[in-house]
């Protein structure tokens, strides 16, 4: 090959990069971006995947730190709106990075443009929408429509605790088993729950989870313990 063949080479190959490149902004601009997949825990990618663009559901804040946690490990920012119980030491320890973390836990009235603003420039953003006991109604399809253009032009993530319309997974605790009580008496150790993803498709994944277990870490087991040293729960 000639060096001027090289050259040509060379230039077309800059020319399709700046067009996929510009392809690129126009679905951001058009809120058509194409949707990634984001780092999801070992624990979780059984379940589900998480990808940008998208939104999800989860029951419990737990939950929410969970799915969280991947992303934020990586390296993404992250927000956690409208919840001041946000257990900081607990998210720490299944591995979100709190130096990379923002905390609005009173949005009020303006929880919809907190998200939406936090969304254009923070690549997380898990919300508890406040509730109707608050004086505000749950969240409508219009609402959660005005956030999904936000969402998907700037690659973000939405995790709902709480119900969210078009969600395109829905993560959920049906009962849960604690550790370490022994006969009526001891110290509280792990938590073993049946973690249940129902996605957009209609497909309903089941998993067991510590949550986490005696090390610190949420890891998959294949079935439930059931002997005597373990306490049954319903989930709330």
């Amino acid at each position: 090959m000639t060096v001027t063949s090289l050259a040509n080479v060379r230039s077309a190959e800059q020319k399709l990069a700046s067009i996929q490149e510009l392809r690129q902004q126009v679905h951001r601009m058009q809120g058509t971006a194409t949707s990634q997949p984001l780092p999801t825990l070992p624990a979780l990618s059984g379940l589900v995947q998480l990808r940008t663009g998208a939104s999800y559901a989860v029951s419990t804040p737990g939950l929410a730190m969970l799915a969280m946690a991947g992303p934020s490990a990586a390296g993404s920012w992250s927000a956690v709106i409208g919840m001041p119980d946000f257990g900081l030491e607990a998210a720490a320890e299944l591995g979100v990075d709190l130096d990379r973390t923002v905390l609005v836990p009173e949005p009020g009235e303006a929880w919809l443009e907190v998200t939406a603003a936090l969304a254009d420039v923070l690549g997380v953003v898990v919300l508890r929408v406040p509730t109707a006991r608050s004086g505000f109604r749950p969240v409508s399809q219009h609402q959660a429509a005005r956030l999904a253009p936000r969402i998907r032009q700037h690659d973000a993530v939405l995790i709902s605790v709480g119900d969210w319309p078009r969600a395109e997974a829905r993560l959920s605790i049906r009962d849960s088993q604690w550790t370490g009580i022994g006969r009526g008496h001891g110290r509280l150790t792990g938590r073993r729950a049946r973690v249940i993803a129902e996605l957009a498709t209609g497909q309903v994944r089941e998993a067991h989870l510590l949550l986490p277990g005696d090390d610190h870490q949420v890891r998959v087991v294949d079935t439930p313990d059931r002997t005597p040293e373990l306490y049954a729960v319903r989930a709330g």
